[in-house]
């Protein structure tokens, strides 16, 4: 059995999820099953992230290791656009909670890239600030223009990709692979770490991160 590497629960209709796997695919479940109701196969390696629109209830997004986010309708036979997002691995995926039609990358390539799908020839943001790959990125939701990412490198970086300076605040309380990173739903700036180094940090963006 292929390691799975992602789940997100869909936002808008209750009953049904995704997950991702090392074995290439992304699944579909509802509740009432207990095998999945459809195998979305395209992707030519490991699909380390899939995220549903926040607003659409059939489209979702797949980051993949083969370099490309597909950008997935479950009523169509299959993905509806492929963004050669990166030279390298693509490790995540997000859609913003403001704009549905913008979609970070977080790559092995130590950048983020910020994505209209609308146009997608070329990113509108290049996010650089990572030493190594990064591992997750993050769309605040409370904020348009606001993200939050972690790194191998050990750092959580906050950005507002809408401005040349991007990097807004940088966290290095992490002593191994920063592997996880949340922002609250219910408290703004409020968030949420997790690495290697068995640790899970809660912070209020401008202050000192603490482990509970």
């Amino acid at each position: 059995m292929a390691l799975s590497s992602s789940v997100d629960y869909n936002p808008t209709r209750r009953d049904s999820f995704i997950t991702s796997s090392w074995d290439d695919t992304i699944k579909l479940w509802t509740l009432d099953r207990p095998a999945s109701i459809r195998t979305f196969k395209e992707h030519a390696y490991c699909v380390y992230s899939a995220a549903w629109n926040p607003r659409h209830t059939d489209v979702f997004a797949s980051a993949s290791g083969d370099c490309t986010v597909r950008i997935w309708d479950v009523r169509e036979p299959g993905s509806t656009m492929i963004i050669p997002g990166h030279d390298f691995e693509i490790l995540c995926c997000d859609w913003n909670k403001y704009d549905d039609c913008i979609i970070a990358t977080a790559s092995v390539d130590k950048s983020i890239r910020v994505w209209d799908v609308r146009s997608f020839r070329a990113p509108i943001s290049v996010l650089s600030g990572h030493g190594n790959a990064v591992k997750k990125v993050k769309f605040s939701p409370h904020h348009r223009n606001f993200m939050v990412s972690c790194s191998y490198d050990m750092t959580v970086c906050m950005w507002d990709f809408m401005v040349e300076d991007a990097l807004v605040g940088r966290y290095d309380h992490h002593t191994e692979f920063a592997v996880g990173v949340d922002m609250s739903v219910l408290v703004d700036g409020l968030l949420a770490s997790t690495g290697w180094d068995e640790l899970v940090y809660v912070w209020q963006h401008g202050t000192d991160p603490r482990a509970p």
